[in-house]
């Protein structure tokens, strides 16, 4: 017997919330970070012995690997054998389904070799090519970082003075946040135990405590951590079917962060050192790749001028879930290869007439390559227009006028990008 459209649509949803839900339990960052007891012993040995990291020094995960995998088989068995193999809504849960799986196998390798490279069939590998043709992210990070250095001359050394201490920095942006987001669709929180200066989760960012803050850098975080990465996680868990769409899958995170870096970009929130040092984040994950260990890693950051404490964040973020000399966390690779596949794919939508689909990439947690499916989704009525769009995108001409005038350097073929994702429409 064939199902009602209203049926079909049910049947999505609740293959999606128990998608969000046995994915809940699995916490990537927290599983995987180094605590401060691991900075003090680096500083304390004289920042000359590698930290003493190993599959001993993580936690015992919060749930159960085995019976998680088991869980995530049924949904994809499940899916396939009630919305079929056809179904666009259904091939992404399924694909999401088994990325999980291949992070609980990540995760449970904490601490070993094989950490590593888990982690970058997750989230790619330095080596991997812009675009047939052209450089690889490592390269593409390289070129593009010179090329900002080069441009910005002497706009690399300025800096805003960081004036404002953490907990005054935290209800300075809760004002933002409430402000161009609504009351209460974001929560900020001080907290000790984060790496980074910030960190965004699904509702909420949190702020170091210990360290102070720009305006600028508030204006940044406002646009990165919360109208991108908190804006789709809201936009995705809104969905009225497609709830899935609410949760990050580690394909989501090369898009996910160019839009980011695009959403600084445009807003002139972002500056020259933060680029380079999203940039740098990339060379440094192919050094580790290559055999460098952490301490090679943190001594080339210390050597391209960067303070003791700020080399040590890097050089952490970089091999947090592995061994000081096992290989990266591949996670950061992100950053350039985001900012350039999807600008170009904002630009071919301009050039082919698609403007109504650019505010779909905030209608969720999505990745390029699913687009061509989304849409498909949205004019099915499975999957609803963003209800929260970043003002850069809330205004096409606008935006069309801004992109039309960017070109990239570094030898990538901007218009060999754009007729790949031109097939994404």
């Amino acid at each position: 017997m064939s199902l009602t459209e209203d049926s079909y649509r049910q049947l999505v949803r609740e293959l999606s919330d128990r998608l969000v839900a046995t994915q809940s339990e699995i916490r990537v960052l927290a599983s995987v970070s180094w605590g401060p007891e691991v900075r003090e012993q680096f500083f304390a040995s004289g920042a000359k012995e590698q930290p003493d990291v190993g599959a001993d020094f993580y936690e015992p995960l919060k749930f159960d690997p085995e019976s998680l995998r088991t869980e995530f088989r049924e949904i994809e068995a499940e899916t396939l054998a009630k919305l079929g193999p056809l179904s666009p809504a259904g091939g992404l849960m399924r694909f999401m389904s088994e990325q999980y799986r291949l992070v609980i196998d990540m995760l449970d390798a904490r601490g070993t070799e094989g950490f590593s490279t888990l982690s970058m069939l997750l989230y790619g590998s330095p080596n991997d090519v812009v675009h047939a043709g052209g450089p690889t992210v490592t390269q593409l990070a390289h070129d593009l970082r010179a090329t900002l250095e080069a441009m910005a001359g002497s706009a690399m050394e300025l800096a805003d003075a960081r004036t404002i201490p953490g907990d005054e920095a935290a209800r300075l942006l809760q004002e933002r946040f409430d402000l161009s987001m609504g009351p209460g669709k974001v929560d900020v929180r001080l907290d000790d135990g984060i790496v980074a200066d910030a960190a965004a989760g699904s509702t909420y960012v949190k702020i170091r405590a210990d360290r102070s803050f720009s305006d600028r850098d508030l204006r940044l975080l406002e646009a990165h951590e919360g109208w991108v990465h908190i804006g789709t996680a809201l936009n995705g868990l809104s969905q009225p079917y497609c709830t899935f769409l609410g949760k990050a899958a580690p394909r989501t995170t090369v898009t996910q962060e160019g839009l980011a870096v695009l959403c600084e970009v445009l807003t002139l929130r972002s500056y020259p050192r933060r680029l380079s040092k999203l940039l740098r984040r990339v060379e440094g994950i192919a050094m580790a790749a290559d055999g460098a260990t952490f301490l090679d890693v943190y001594r080339s950051y210390v050597e391209d001028g960067t303070s003791q404490a700020d080399a040590y964040s890097s050089a952490a973020r970089i091999f947090r879930g592995s061994t000081p000399t096992d290989g990266p966390f591949a996670k950061d690779l992100g950053y350039g290869k985001g900012f350039v596949t999807t600008t170009a794919y904002v630009r071919a939508a301009l050039r082919l007439g698609q403007l109504h689909r650019i505010p779909m990439l905030f209608c969720g947690k999505v990745d390029l390559m699913d687009m061509r499916a989304v849409h498909h989704l949205e004019d099915e009525g499975l999957v609803e227009p963003p209800e929260w769009v970043p003002p850069p995108f809330d205004d096409l001409p606008a935006l069309a006028s801004t992109l039309a005038m960017l070109r990239f350097a570094g030898g990538v073929d901007i218009d060999r990008i754009e007729a790949d994702v031109s097939a994404l429409f």
